[in-house]
C-alpha cells in the first residue's frame, strides 16, 4: 500500500505543479512542444526517485533543478547542435505580458541568450531565486550567477532598447 500512497502523492504533486513546470520549461526553450517534452522527461525522473524526493525540504526546488539539468543536458547533445532551431509559432501560446508585441520581442531576446545565461535570468527573475539558490541549481559559484545574470540582462536591454528595430515593428 505504500507504493500506492507514493503514486497518489506524486500524481497530486504533478497535477498541482505541472503547469508551473511547463511555464519554466517554455521560458528556457521557447517552444511549447519541446517544453512538454522537457517536463515529461523531468517528471519521469522525479517519479523514479519520488520516495526520496517527497521527503526533500523543497520539492519545487528539486523539480526545478531536474528540469534545468534536463534542459542543459539536451543543449550539449550532438542532436541539438544539428537541428534547425528556427522560430516556429507556438500553438496557443499566451503572451508573457499584456502587450503582445512586447512579449514577442522579449521572447526573441530571451532566446538569443546562450543557454546558461538564459537559465540564470529565468531562475533569478522569473522563478525569483536568490543568487545562492540559482548557483546551487546551476551547479556553479555565486559570482558566476551574478556575471551570467548581468550579461544576460545587459543583452536583453540592448536587444529591447527603445528605437531599436524589432521584428514586430517593421521598417520605419
Amino acid at each position: 500500500m505504500a507504493k500506492q500512497a507514493h503514486a497518489d502523492e506524486f500524481t497530486a504533486y504533478v497535477a498541482s505543479r505541472g503547469g508551473w513546470l511547463r511555464k519554466v520549461a517554455y521560458l528556457l526553450c521557447a517552444d511549447w512542444h519541446r517544453a512538454d517534452d522537457l517536463v515529461q522527461e523531468s517528471i519521469t525522473k522525479l517519479y523514479v526517485q519520488w520516495p526520496r524526493v517527497s521527503r526533500a525540504e523543497n520539492v519545487d526546488g528539486y523539480a526545478r533543478k531536474v528540469l534545468l539539468n534536463t534542459f542543459l543536458a539536451e543543449q550539449r547533445t550532438a542532436w541539438w547542435r544539428r537541428t534547425d532551431r528556427t522560430e516556429v509559432p507556438a500553438d496557443g501560446a499566451l503572451p508573457l505580458a499584456g502587450d503582445l508585441d512586447a512579449a514577442l520581442d522579449l521572447r526573441r531576446a530571451l532566446m538569443a541568450l546562450p543557454p546558461r545565461q538564459r537559465a540564470a535570468v529565468v531562475l533569478r527573475y522569473y522563478c525569483d531565486l536568490s543568487v545562492d539558490q540559482t548557483a546551487d541549481a546551476l551547479g556553479c559559484s555565486s559570482g558566476n550567477v551574478k556575471s551570467q545574470s548581468a550579461r544576460g540582462l545587459e543583452a536583453l536591454r540592448r536587444s529591447l532598447a527603445p528605437g531599436r528595430l524589432t521584428f514586430s515593428e517593421g521598417p520605419a
